[in-house]
């Protein structure tokens, strides 16, 4: 059978990951966890030049006509200057109209899930690039965030979400979640819409600190930030009800196919030069099926940690 991009459905697995798979002391890897429950703050006082006041008349007995006021009353005046009011950053003005805008493009592509898209409407996507990027900040397409990664498209983000939250035992509800490949941590802060738990693990340690510093101003309480290697999973708080992979290999590594709970949904791009979507779901204790949909563009799945 054929799903509607012409590709053919329900593939058996485990499939022959034991070139991706690492030795099992690696399981043991520790990672340091990163809460993200507190406030941002990073905005400087603007610096101020107050003139002196020019002479007056004479205000209290015994000041001369045209005299200069005492040094402590010209202290004082100073003092009493309101301090110059401080500019607001260009990327703290995208209008909440635009990212409107951006939702309802997604939805011309093809996603309708109404909670998937009122988490994508939900996250403000500027606060995750460079403030010089702002501008492009709700085109639909990937940017650079440095270390030769990419935040995702907004399409893409919704469409992996989509796909993994329909059509399960969970009726449109997912508990808890794993996402590979924080980047700057965007598709964390929308999946901790839809999901009541989510982890995310990301192997580049400069990219984790950003990610921190990026989803510490919103607050989001039920999501937990990893660093290691993304390919070992988190067997620790396993099994997980939806597991998303934001970079793509040649197949998924086993470890994450034997952390998905029976019924659970894991969605992964596939490939290297030419890549796909891949759903695949765990119908029992060792029996995965899987289902190929649209093609699509990610950087590759990498071992270990930077």
């Amino acid at each position: 059978m054929k799903d509607r991009f012409g590709a053919a459905k329900n593939s058996n697995f485990p499939l022959p990951l034991s070139s991706l798979t690492r030795p099992a002391e690696r399981n043991k890897a520790s990672f340091s966890t990163a809460g993200v429950a507190t406030p941002q703050t990073a905005t400087q006082n603007a610096a101020q030049s107050v003139p002196s006041p020019a002479p007056h008349r004479a205000a209290y007995p015994g000041q001369k006509t045209g005299a200069a006021p005492s040094k402590s009353h010209s202290e004082a005046m100073q003092r009493a200057q309101p301090a110059a009011p401080i500019p607001p950053r260009p990327d703290l003005m995208v209008s909440e109209a635009i990212r409107r805008a951006m939702v309802a493009r997604v939805a011309k592509q093809g996603v309708q899930d109404p909670v998937v898209l009122a988490a994508l409407e939900s996250v403000p996507r500027h606060m995750f690039i460079e403030p010089a990027m702002s501008a492009q900040a709700y085109v639909d397409a990937s940017l650079p965030i440095g270390h030769h990664q990419t935040i995702s498209q907004p399409y893409i983000v919704a469409r992996m979400i989509e796909v993994m939250l329909n059509g399960g035992k969970f009726g449109g509800k997912l508990g808890r979640v794993l996402e590979i490949g924080t980047g700057c941590g965007y598709q964390a802060a929308v999946l901790a819409r839809v999901a009541q738990e989510v982890y995310s693990i990301e192997r580049i340690k400069p990219l984790h600190e950003l990610a921190k510093s990026n989803l510490r101003p919103l607050r989001i309480s039920n999501l937990r930030l990893q660093y290691g290697d993304g390919m070992l999973g988190l067997p620790q708080v396993a099994p997980f009800d939806g597991i998303i992979l934001a970079a793509a290999g040649l197949e998924v590594p086993r470890a994450l196919l034997e952390q998905l709970a029976i019924g659970g949904r894991l969605v992964a791009p596939v490939g290297a030069q030419v890549q796909h979507l891949q759903l695949i779901t765990r119908s029992g204790k060792a029996e995965w099926t899987s289902e190929t949909l649209e093609g699509c563009h990610f950087v590759p799945l990498r071992p270990g940690i930077a």
